[in-house]
C-alpha cells in the first residue's frame, strides 16, 4: 500500500543535484557546550580557502549536509557548513533546548575558523530551530530560558552562544509544534485506541464536506469545502488534543520524579528488596509516546481556507485521508520531554512568533508559493511581519514547492536555481565572500 508522495522516491528532496565545481570537503565531529557530539561536512572553496562568509544550514532531524544551496554558494566564494543535529533522522527524543547547542557549536567553530560572518540558513523546521537559537544568543547568559517544557534544567545560561549575523528562511514554519496544532486529528477520542473517533471532528467524514477522492493515488480529487463553524470546531479541538498529550506527558515526568523523590528518600533502605527494586526501575523508567494520525489539516484538502497555487493533499502524501493512518508522518513517536518540547505547540519554546520579533539581523524570507504545509496567511505572513530587522526581505515564488523540488523524474532542479538567484547576490551584497 503506497501512499508517499513521488517526490520522496526521487531521494531527499532537499538534498543537492550536483556537487560544487572546486571544492574541499572537511568531515567533522563538532562538541555541543554539552558535551553532545554531533557531525557535520565543511564545504570550501578552491578559489578561498579561508572565506570570510559562511553558512550554516541544519534542520532538528533531516540531514542538510549536502543541502541544495551548498553547491551554488560554494561556486560564489562562501563556505557551508552542513550540519546534522544530534539526533539525525530522528526527532523521538529532541529537546529544542538541547538541539540550539548543536546551532551554538557550529557557529563557534566557523568564528574560530576565521569567518568573520555567520549566515544561518533554515529551510523548512530549521528555520524555527535557527530563530530559536538567534533569539536566545543574543540574550546574556542568566536570561536565556533556564527549564525545558517538561522542566529539565538546561544549558543555555552555561553556554557560549554567539549570536549569527543574517538568517535566511527557505519555506519555513512557525514551529514543529506549531505545525503539530494545526495537523493533528482532533477526532481521535482515545490516545490508546486509535480507531475510536468522534464523527463529528472528523475532517475525513463526507458528511463535514470532506470529498473523498475517487482514485487510490489521488489521481482524481475534488477539493472539500468545510463550514466555518466546523473549522472553528475542528481547530478548537486540535488544541484541546494537545493540551490533553501534555497532560499525559507530564504525568510520565511526575512519575519518574516521583520515583526519584522515594530513592533518595532516607528510609528507602529499610524499604524492602521488591519495594526499592520497584522504585529504581520506575526512576530509571524512560516512556515513550505514541501519538496517532497527525495527518488533519483542513489546509490539505480544503484551498478556499487559504488560497494558493498548492497541489491537493500534504508533502508527505496526495491521500491524507488514508496516510493519516500511516506511521510515516509528523510527531509519531517521542519522549514526554520531547513532546513538550518539539511537538507541542501549547508548551514548546520554539515558536517563531514569539523568537522573531527579538531578531534585528538582516534577513531574507522566501515562500514557496504552492507549498502544501506552509500556507501564505497563516503562516508566511504573520513570520515575515514578525521578523524586527530593518533589513528584511520577502520573495515569493508562486509556482515552487516546499523543497523547490521539480516534477517527479526530472533530474534538474529550475526553482532551485531560482532560489540561488536571490540567496548567492543577497548574501555577497551584505557581506562579500
Amino acid at each position: 500500500m503506497q501512499l508517499i508522495s513521488k517526490t520522496y522516491w526521487g531521494g531527499a528532496p532537499m538534498n543537492m543535484r550536483r556537487l560544487p565545481d572546486a571544492f574541499n570537503l572537511e568531515s567533522l565531529i563538532l562538541r555541543a557546550p554539552d558535551f553532545r557530539e554531533h557531525r557535520a561536512l565543511y564545504w570550501t572553496p578552491n578559489k578561498n580557502p579561508k572565506p570570510k562568509t559562511a553558512i550554516v544550514v541544519m534542520h532538528p532531524r533531516a540531514d542538510f549536509t549536502h543541502h541544495y544551496v551548498i553547491p551554488r554558494l560554494v561556486d560564489a566564494g562562501v563556505a557551508c557548513l552542513g550540519a546534522n543535529s544530534r539526533n539525525p533522522n530522528n526527532d523521538v527524543t529532541t529537546v529544542h533546548e538541547e538541539v540550539i547547542l548543536d546551532v551554538a557549536s557550529s557557529v563557534s567553530f566557523l568564528k574560530k575558523r576565521g569567518v568573520q560572518n555567520v549566515v544561518l540558513v533554515g529551510n523548512s523546521g530549521g528555520g524555527a530551530l535557527n530563530g530559536f537559537f538567534q533569539a536566545q544568543a543574543k540574550k546574556p547568559k542568566g536570561q536565556r530560558v533556564a527549564k525545558t517544557p517538561g522542566g529539565r534544567r538546561t544549558h543555555l545560561n552555561d553556554a557560549e552562544m554567539i549570536p549569527a549575523d543574517a538568517l535566511i528562511y527557505i519555506s519555513t514554519h512557525k514551529g514543529e509544534g506549531m505545525i503539530m496544532n494545526e495537523i493533528i486529528d482532533p477526532s481521535v477520542v482515545d490516545e490508546n485506541n486509535p480507531h475510536l473517533t468522534d464523527p463529528a471532528l472528523d475532517m475525513y467524514d463526507e458528511r463535514n464536506g470532506f470529498k473523498t477522492p475517487s482514485a487510490f493515488d489521488g489521481s482524481d480529487v475534488q477539493w472539500s469545502r468545510y463550514d466555518e463553524s466546523f473549522v472553528k470546531r475542528f481547530r478548537a479541538a486540535q488544541i484541546e488534543r494537545v493540551k490533553r498529550i501534555d497532560a499525559v506527558a507530564r504525568g510520565m515526568i511526575e512519575e519518574n520524579a516521583r520515583a526519584e523523590q522515594l530513592h533518595n528518600d532516607p528510609d528507602f533502605a529499610k524499604l524492602s528488596p521488591d519495594r526499592q527494586r520497584d522504585i529504581l526501575r520506575r526512576e530509571a523508567f524512560e516512556p515513550m509516546m505514541t501519538i496517532y494520525r497527525t495527518m488533519a489539516n483542513l489546509h490539505y484538502v480544503d484551498k478556499h481556507l487559504d488560497p494558493s497555487a498548492r497541489d491537493y493533499g500534504s508533502i508527505f502524501s496526495p491521500r491524507p485521508d488514508l496516510m493519516n493512518w500511516k506511521f510515516f508522518a509528523f510527531g509519531r513517536y517521542a519522549t514526554p520531554h520531547a513532546w513538550l518540547s518539539t511537538w507541542s505547540g501549547v508548551s514548546s519554546h520554539a515558536n517563531q512568533l514569539h523568537d522573531l520579533p527579538q531578531i534585528t539581523e538582516p534577513s531574507l524570507f522566501i515562500n514557496a508559493g504552492k507549498d502544501q504545509e506552509i500556507f501564505p496567511l497563516t503562516d508566511a505572513a504573520p513570520m515575515f511581519k514578525a521578523i524586527a530587522a530593518k533589513d528584511k526581505t520577502f520573495v515569493d515564488f508562486p509556482n515552487a514547492r516546499h523543497y523547490f523540488e521539480p516534477e517527479f523524474g526530472q533530474r534538474e532542479a529550475p526553482d532551485v536555481e531560482k532560489v540561488m538567484d536571490v540567496v548567492v547576490p543577497w548574501i555577497l551584497e551584505r557581506f562579500g565572500a
